[in-house]
């Protein structure tokens, strides 16, 4: 029987056999090495030979769309994965990110210079070679198999865990591998890509939303090492590397020693932020920087109390209070309000407070109402001889705020869940990830958005965020790394349902799939025992704080 594939830019095919994304690419004209990774059919993301014998509607994935983008960067790790193995004879190991690189280490010690090129070398020829991916459905206890054969016992756990069979593997060569999503159709079409080689292990780069067609220089800093290097030993500390050791942990009752061992965590390193300010007797302000759904507002409030502990008398000054009328603030290219931007701020006007507050003077700071989009009076601002002034915003770190204020006035932290969970030892859970689960809780609790609201938004607020306030983390004094091990966990319950209101037409279904096939494999962890000052209470409710 007839059936009619449509293309959203008005192309179809027909057909009366079941038809590949790669035929539907022939019949199309559409050459091989085009960039396409994947096609998108009735809204789900399918691998390109994923065969269609019905009226569908079809679009392709190219590799330098946000979803390809996403398709390419699992296929490179796949393939990196593949080489450590037949070049090095060396299992790699996902730990996270650093910067938009995959930052991996290995099993039995550091890994040398020498290695790294001969890593590069080796995924280059696999590149050039264009070795195809092949993907395999699989029956659960074969799949367990195989990767217990293959020395990942890790994998083979979660496919019980998350009770999939069958279950969708791909294999290069004769290697299997398991990367939570759709995979390329082969390696060549990872053309873009470096090593680097960091700390005990290697920096795996690939194309970002930002710059899709080249690899740009790994950006690092020490303080945010350390946050990384801090986590490592904290999860140690718990007894945890992959989802795997946290469904034994909550299987054991122990979710609530976790909770609380955390939270203890996060209050050390409050305290220990706190007693570096101290040590400072000239500042008078603390600016505080971080992207949409970090936490900024709970770790301000914390701090707060930390700096009160100390003697001094906080202040608090929200950059959102800033922002200009909206009749005044700019748009972006699509004509729509864009407030991610510095100049969506009245900066004038914050360079006149700043300066008057720093005198010693009393300011009326203003108070921005969003729901009009206009600035009324405020609160006053008068900072005595122990007052000190916390200033919280996206933008709190970037050059044109801090020329603002004295160096030697001003400490400065950047705020953002740094770190998370690996799912198993090549895949890990996204920190951009964390921040959209907690956007989308937050949104439909407390504004009555939608779930499909916030994943249209998100986007924006990513290269908002990538573009105005990742590159001047470099510029804080400390970095706060607002994760916590177990909230994945506490936030499934919440936004599970959340996602399955996002309906299957939808052009944002493929994005909530894709969070709900990461959520599968997180243990529920009951929200009863966290603590009303934690900063997953800023987003699913019950904190004691002002946020």
């Amino acid at each position: 029987m007839a059936f009619t594939i449509r293309f959203r830019d008005g192309k179809y095919v027909t057909g009366e056999a079941p038809l590949s994304g790669r035929n539907a690419m022939a019949e199309l004209g559409i050459l091989v090495d085009s960039g396409i990774v994947a096609w998108r059919v009735n809204n789900y993301v399918r691998p390109l030979e994923w065969v269609v014998e019905d009226d569908s509607t079809a679009e392709f994935i190219h590799a330098t769309s946000p979803v390809g983008l996403q398709i390419y960067r699992r296929t490179l790790d796949f393939l990196f994965a593949i080489a450590s193995l037949s070049v090095l004879g060396r299992r790699a190991i996902l730990r996270h990110s650093i910067n938009e690189g995959h930052y991996w280490e290995f099993e039995d010690g550091d890994i040398s210079q020498s290695d790294v090129y001969r890593l590069h070398a080796a995924m280059s020829e696999m590149i050039r070679q264009d070795t195809p991916i092949i993907r395999k459905v699989l029956p659960i206890d074969k799949a367990r198999r195989i990767f217990e054969m293959q020395g990942e016992p890790e994998i083979a756990e979660l496919f019980v865990r998350a009770n999939m069979d069958p279950v969708e593997v791909y294999r290069c060569g004769t290697q299997y591998g398991y990367f939570c999503g759709t995979m390329a159709p082969s390696i060549g079409v990872l053309r873009q890509f470096d090593l680097v080689r960091f700390s005990h292990g290697v920096v795996v780069q690939a194309p970002t939303l930002s710059s899709p067609d080249s690899v740009e220089p790994l950006r690092t800093d020490r303080a945010l090492g350390d946050v990384f290097f801090d986590y490592a030993h904290w999860l140690k500390v718990l007894g945890l590397n992959y989802l795997s050791s946290l469904h034994r942990l909550v299987t054991d009752g122990r979710a609530q020693e976790l909770i609380l061992i955390s939270e203890a965590f996060h209050s050390q390193r409050l305290s220990h932020i706190a007693s570096e300010i101290r040590a400072r007797p000239a500042v008078k302000v603390i600016a505080i920087a971080g992207p949409s759904g970090s936490g900024k507002t709970t770790f301000s409030e914390r701090l707060k109390i930390e700096m009160i502990v100390c003697g001094k008398h906080p202040v608090t000054l929200p950059l959102d209070n800033y922002f200009l009328e909206r009749n005044q603030t700019p748009r972006d290219e699509n004509g729509e309000l864009d407030y991610e931007i510095l100049e969506a701020l009245d900066l004038n006007l914050l360079r006149d407070n700043l300066t008057h507050i720093l005198e010693g003077e009393e300011v009326i700071t203003p108070r921005y109402d969003f729901l009009l989009g206009k600035k009324t009076p405020g609160k006053p601002i008068k900072l005595g001889p122990e007052d000190i002034l916390i200033m919280e915003g996206i933008h709190g770190l970037n050059d044109k705020i801090l020329e603002m204020l004295p160096e030697e006035r001003r400490f400065t932290v950047f705020v953002s869940p740094l770190t998370g969970i690996c799912i198993d030892p090549h895949n890990r859970t996204s920190t951009g990830d964390n921040r959209l689960l907690r956007r989308i809780i937050r949104d439909y609790r407390t504004r009555g958005k939608s779930a499909e609201v916030t994943l249209e938004m998100y986007p924006k607020v990513v290269q908002g965020a990538m573009r105005y306030i990742f590159p001047y983390q470099s510029r804080a004094n400390v970095v706060f790394n607002s994760s916590l091990p177990y909230e994945l966990g506490a936030l499934k319950g919440y936004v599970e349902p959340v996602l399955h209101t996002v309906r299957d037409e939808s052009p944002f279904f493929g994005d909530a799939l894709r969070l709900l096939n990461i959520l599968r494999f997180v243990p529920s962890i009951p929200s009863e025992g966290i603590p009303n000052n934690s900063v997953i209470r800023e987003f699913i409710g019950g904190s004691c704080l002002d946020v």
